[in-house]
């Protein structure tokens, strides 16, 4: 259990205490049941569905709240759902981050922290497909978007800058405030929502509202490492040899 003087229990009650929140008032807005008595005594942790609303509802920056940085709060742009940090190699051209399971546990709270960014591998793929644009690799998890998308491939997303640029049946990378999803996206008469479908039939549809969308990636390709076939082709063999380092590098990367 925490106690009365942990940084981040003092930076919350000062969030509320700032918005003039009572205790009840400000459970109610973050979703908490009855107050937030108990979390500033101690007796209760932030979850990070809390950390999430803070940082949606008020811009509170997380590693402020914990105390790891004196950068309180974060510009969130509504409707932007651009990429908020793009790294860069030596020769000023942008790079394509890596983020696995592991990592996209922490991606929506770190999003526009860019020291964060620095631990993720960083490549080039040279092929037309990938060039005047930002692109992100995120790796599947779970069996949600069988069969088309197994766990543990890696979907190759290019970032799009605002929600009119959105296709329906498209399949995105969803940053959510608290999630990093992979799903087919549909547009809802309500345009302040939207529909969020798995291609595995025994998921059901869930529905966000937009403004709860931080970045979002549009799929293009995928990386896969189960070759049945393998061709005799030069071109192929060369793309084979380097999925094969970028498979060590990302076992590694694993750990």
């Amino acid at each position: 259990m925490g106690t009365s003087s942990s940084i981040e229990i003092k930076h919350f009650k000062e969030v509320r205490e700032e918005n003039n929140f009572t205790q009840a008032e400000f459970a109610e807005v973050l979703g908490i049941k009855n107050s937030t008595a108990d979390i500033e005594r101690g007796r209760t942790k932030l979850s990070g569905k809390v950390v999430a609303e803070l940082l949606r509802q008020f811009g509170i920056n997380p590693l402020w709240l914990f105390g790891d940085s004196g950068q309180k709060y974060l510009q969130i742009a509504k409707g932007d759902v651009s990429p908020k940090v793009v790294t860069v190699n030596s020769a000023d051209n942008e790079n394509i981050l890596m983020v696995n399971q592991k990592a996209a546990a922490g991606y929506p709270h770190n999003v526009q922290d860019v020291e964060w960014y620095n631990q993720l591998p960083a490549f080039d793929i040279p092929l037309p497909e990938f060039r005047n644009a930002t692109y992100r690799g995120f790796q599947i998890e779970g069996d949600s978007m069988l069969p088309n998308y197994r766990p543990g491939e890696w979907v190759m997303g290019k970032a799009i800058g605002g929600m009119d640029e959105v296709n329906n049946n498209k399949v995105y990378v969803v940053v959510l405030y608290d999630s990093v999803l992979v799903k087919k996206l549909q547009k809802l008469p309500d345009p302040s929502k939207m529909l969020l479908i798995s291609l595995n039939e025994e998921y059901l549809p869930i529905e966000v509202k937009v403004n709860e969308i931080q970045e979002l990636w549009q799929v293009n390709s995928k990386l896969t490492f189960n070759l049945d076939n393998p061709s005799e082709n030069g071109l192929f063999q060369q793309l084979q040899q380097s999925m094969e380092e970028l498979k060590k590098e990302l076992r590694s990367f694993k750990k």
